[in-house]
């Protein structure tokens, strides 16, 4: 697992992908050629894939969606360190925290 700020990537086997991801809609990469995974509420700040990649984005609330890289590639944010990836599959979640009566998304 890695773990950056409020994002949780999860390698998962291409096996064990849910069918139907390839058919879900795409993120689009930003101006800067960027892969925004989430953006920082208060800073505005990027998790960000710099290389090839390709993000098939969940109908799920919690679950950002199924990240494949085809190759290597980093993870980048302006307050984070860099993550370095292998080529596969992941599965990209918001991470959440338990306050008493609740459960909120973690905030970044």
């Amino acid at each position: 697992m890695f773990r950056q700020g409020d994002i949780l990537l999860q390698p998962v086997t291409e096996r064990s992908v849910p069918a139907g991801v390839s058919g879900l809609p795409v993120k689009p990469r930003d101006a800067r050629g960027r892969l925004v995974l989430a953006l920082g509420e208060a800073t505005g700040h990027a998790h960000a894939v710099v290389g090839d990649g390709t993000l098939y984005l969940a109908p799920e609330p919690m679950l950002i969606g199924h990240l494949h890289l085809a190759e290597a590639t980093r993870i980048v944010h302006e307050e984070h360190a860099t993550i370095d990836l292998p080529k596969g599959w992941y599965r990209v979640v918001r991470q959440r925290e338990y306050i008493p009566g609740a459960v909120r998304m973690v905030a970044d």
